[in-house]
């Protein structure tokens, strides 16, 4: 009796080509069409794990932690100067479905930091920021702006606690004048007091107090009022 050979059957070869350039585990540098590279791990052909990415367009780097194709985890992201070429670091800390999220540094190229929360990449929860200027903020943030109980510090020591929002003080707070030895307690809007009371704090101590104390209004004493009134306005003619 004859023997009947069959052919063995085989799946097409796109298959076993398609499996071979799946990407999984550590792998040496990919380079995309555009000229982005990535150096790291991989997991069902997207970046997963430990690695590094060079973005070809802006030169800009990113070396951390990814998540299905997303910066994912602990990172940091840096950026080359236009002038010196040498890289200056923007971000570092915690991202999440590619942006910032949680707690981060960033740097700004004027000078300017940023340290505390942050979500959808954004600066949002508690942070602190230090200005240009010498000035620095510390409280609560929200959509990138300054919103809800912060303090703000001057660089001549002045500070001011209280309410803010959309980066401007509105709400109760208090002023503390200690270049002139005076606090103003009252309320803000859009940045501006609207009403308060003035009275003299550590006056005596201040480095630039003003040329007179302020009264002391006492309500069941209106003579006392007048006379103090009265003794300034001597002392100013004298």
């Amino acid at each position: 009796m004859p023997i009947v050979k069959y052919p063995r059957t085989r799946e097409p070869l796109f298959y076993e080509w398609d499996r071979r350039a799946q990407k999984c585990g550590l792998r040496h540098t990919i380079y995309a069409v555009n000229g982005d590279q990535y150096t790291g791990e991989w997991l069902d052909n997207m970046k997963h794990g430990k690695g590094t990415q060079v973005w070809k367009k802006t030169g800009a780097i990113y070396n951390g932690d990814w998540k299905f194709g997303k910066r994912d985890g602990y990172g940091s992201y840096s950026i080359p100067d236009p002038v010196t070429k040498e890289y200056r670091k923007v971000y570092t800390g915690l991202w999440k479905n590619d942006q910032k999220a949680g707690q981060g540094v960033s740097f700004y190229p004027n000078g300017e930091r940023y340290e505390g929360e942050w979500s959808d990449g954004v600066r949002s929860g508690w942070g602190r920021m230090y200005y240009q200027d010498g000035s620095s903020y510390e409280g609560q943030w929200q959509a990138d702006q300054p919103s809800g109980q912060g303090i703000l510090r001057l660089p001549n020591g002045n500070r001011y606690e209280g309410g803010w929002k959309d980066g401007k003080k509105h709400g109760p707070g208090r002023y503390f004048y200690l270049d002139k030895g005076q606090l103003l307690e009252g309320t803000w809007a859009a940045d501006i007091a609207k009403c308060g009371v003035l009275v003299d704090c550590g006056r005596h101590k201040a480095p630039a107090p003003t040329r007179y104390p302020i009264p002391k209004i006492g309500l069941n004493d209106p003579d006392g009022v007048l006379a103090e009134a009265q003794a300034l306005l001597d002392d100013s003619h004298n």
